[in-house]
Parts: C-alpha cells; sequence; structure tokens
C-alpha cells in the first residue's frame, strides 16, 4: 500500500539542521505515527512520503520554504510574564511555550527578560532553517473513520477517544 491522503504512515526518522542532529523517533524507540493529509507534517515532508510504501528509506532536504518559513525579523514581541508557565525561570535563548489569547500555544524563543514582561521572537525555532530528514518507512495502512473524524492517527495500543 502507498502513503497518501487519509493514510496511517508510521516512520522512524532523523532530523538534521546544519549537520547537527536536533531529533530522532529512534531515540525513543517508538515509530511516529501520522495520518497524512491533515496538517500534521511540514509540507515538504508531507510531499516526500506522498506514494511511499512500507520498507522504503528516503533522505529529503527541506528548504524553509516548505518547512517552517523563512524568519521574519519583525517577529520579536514583548509579552507578560502572565502567559508563560515558570516565566520567572525563562533565560535568553530558552525555548518555551507560549499561551495564545485566542486559545492553543506556540513555540517562541526567549530573547530577553525583564521584571515583569519577556521579549521573544515568535519565529518558529526552525524557521529559516534548511532540514535534512532520513526516514524509514515502517507501515502504510488505511485511516480508519474515527481517525479521519478525529484529525489523527491512532497508533496501536492507544485508547481511542
Amino acid at each position: 500500500m502507498k502513503a497518501g491522503k487519509d493514510k496511517v504512515i508510521a516512520l522512524h526518522y532523523t532530523l538534521t539542521v546544519d549537520g547537527e542532529k536536533v531529533e530522532s523517533s529512534h531515540d525513543s524507540g517508538q515509530p511516529l505515527w501520522i495520518l497524512l493529509g491533515h496538517g500534521q507534517l511540514i509540507p515538504g515532508l508531507e510531499n516526500a512520503l506522498q506514494e511511499h510504501a512500507a520498507g522504503d528509506t528516503l533522505q529529503v532536504e527541506i528548504p524553509p520554504a516548505d518547512g517552517y518559513g523563512e524568519r521574519q525579523e519583525d517577529q520579536i514581541q514583548r509579552v507578560p510574564k502572565k502567559y508563560f508557565h515558570e516565566g520567572n525561570r525563562l533565560k535568553p535563548g530558552m525555548v518555551t511555550v507560549l499561551s495564545l489569547k485566542q486559545g492553543g500555544q506556540r513555540a517562541v524563543t526567549v530573547q530577553k527578560v525583564g521584571m515583569t514582561t519577556i521579549d521573544v521572537d515568535l519565529n518558529h525555532p526552525m524557521a529559516g532553517k534548511t532540514l535534512n530528514f532520513d526516514v524509514a518507512v515502517q507501515e502504510v495502512r488505511d485511516a480508519t473513520e474515527e481517525e479521519i473524524q478525529h484529525g489523527h492517527a491512532h497508533p496501536p495500543g492507544t485508547e481511542a477517544h
């Protein structure tokens, strides 16, 4: 079976940026389970997985435009500390999660910590970077109706919700 929209794919991956390993599913020993076509992956990786089958391996170089976008220098914002979990422990250079007023969260990089505010870079930490993935496809299957309704894969051994 080939990967495509509404297919569940299990894969192992290693991500490197500028020759440095950033993360790998091998560290946890568990593959990443994804429902393709539902915005769970960056566009470049999702496109590269199309038409691949279990047992395939691929190396993918993804430019910023197909990854987390180009860096935008005007994305520095001053935010009250109350929007951060443990805001008093943050230091410049740290990546943390910002709770958004409209709901949800966003990864941000701390630029400066003041008494009551924190200056953050709203660019994704990987914005402007070329991403290199080594991928091994473990499994490809049809998604269940429930997975399609939920918008994500249900790996084996997890309870449906």
